[in-house]
């Protein structure tokens, strides 16, 4: 089957053909099926036969290897046997985790309810930060190989390729807009090269969090890479000076309880916020195909569009500057920029699958 067929077929998708895929895999299922919400994947909640849930997972075709895929599933067995709260693949009667159904690769795991936080508490904050601690040391025992780096090329630089072959940024603004992103991947080259390198989530933000009956539970390790910890860090607790570093610092504390943290990567900070920045926005314009996309971001492409997200990168581009310069003077102080001075920073600005308000 062609691309364009997965493709086809992968927008098309209907709650019959889920539970044909299930059954097919070798699980009864009753007919019972409806979508959860979710972009890049599509996600469904499905029935069994004896009136279990399971949420069935339908990779977006193209997008990861079948190795790629079973890396992620690797990685959420040796969490949860470390009994870290993640939500593992549930295995098929025949024992593997990975299926396919006219070229479209799907898996099943046991349905999770509970609540994404809509802020942390200073004790959440700590018990966060030492959860992020526990992943990072399972991260740390092993590779994947197969799994990308986190490296301005990867997020940046084959994103710029990308908008320039396919003449998604307009003219009026390409040039600035092209200019900003490859100054920010220049940027953080040298700081990622000096940092250390493990497993991580890379996506842990707010809305992959799970509150159920108080215990934290980590959601979505589809976006998982080799990177430096510090991702995860800023990530949980995005915002800028005051209490966004007030309760980094909490955060930190209660990491260190169970692994030591690089503390000169917190100058990645801002380099990091806009290499996914350039991420979000070229990741818009590959997924502009998908009918889900366009009624969600009804005003991407325009012109305002790429206006404000010209000069928000060039603002990034001078704030990440000036915390690079306080690196190479040997400074861990936090950057000029203050939160008066910064645009505000919302979940909704960096986190594409975030729901919340």
């Amino acid at each position: 089957m062609s691309d364009e067929a997965r493709s086809e077929l992968f927008f098309a998708l209907t709650p019959e053909t889920v539970l044909a895929a299930v059954e097919q895999a070798g699980l009864s299922c009753r007919p019972v099926c409806y979508p959860l919400n979710s972009f890049e994947n599509r996600v469904y909640e499905v029935e069994l036969a004896d009136r279990s849930r399971v949420v069935a997972k339908f990779y977006r075709p193209g997008r990861w290897s079948r190795e790629q895929i079973l890396e992620e599933h690797r990685f959420l067995a040796e969490l949860a046997a470390e009994e870290i709260p993640v939500c593992p693949v549930r295995p098929f009667p025949d024992g593997e985790t990975l299926k396919s159904i006219e070229g479209l690769y799907y898996t099943v795991a046991n349905r999770q309810g509970g609540r994404a936080p809509d802020e942390l508490s200073d004790e959440m904050v700590r018990r966060l930060g030492r959860l992020v601690a526990r992943v990072h040391n399972v991260g740390a025992r092993s590779t994947a190989p197969s799994r990308p780096r986190l490296t301005a090329d990867h997020y940046v630089r084959s994103r710029v390729d990308w908008l320039a072959s396919h003449s998604s940024v307009p003219r009026s603004f390409e040039e600035r807009y092209f200019k900003a992103a490859l100054a920010l991947a220049d940027l953080a080259d040298p700081l990622l090269e000096r940092a250390s390198f493990h497993r991580i989530h890379a996506d842990l933000h707010l809305g992959n969090l799970l509150l159920r009956d108080g215990l934290l539970w980590l959601l979505d390790f589809d976006d998982f890479v080799t990177g430096p910890a510090v991702q995860d860090v800023w990530l949980a607790l995005p915002g800028r000076g005051g209490e966004a570093e007030r309760q980094r610092e909490i955060f930190l504390e209660a990491y260190e309880d169970f692994r030591s943290f690089d503390f000169t990567t917190l100058h990645l900070i801002e380099s990091l916020r806009g290499l996914r920045m350039v991420r979000y926005a070229a990741w818009l314009a590959r997924r502009w195909p998908d009918p889900a996309f366009r009624q969600a971001w009804l005003q991407f492409g325009t012109e305002e569009y790429w206006r404000q997200e010209t000069e928000d990168l060039e603002e990034q581009l001078a704030v990440a500057r000036g915390e690079v310069s306080k690196a190479e003077a040997g400074s861990l102080e936090e950057p000029d920029s203050s939160p008066e001075e910064a645009p505000a920073l919302t979940n909704r600005d960096f986190f594409w699958d975030w729901e919340g308000d």
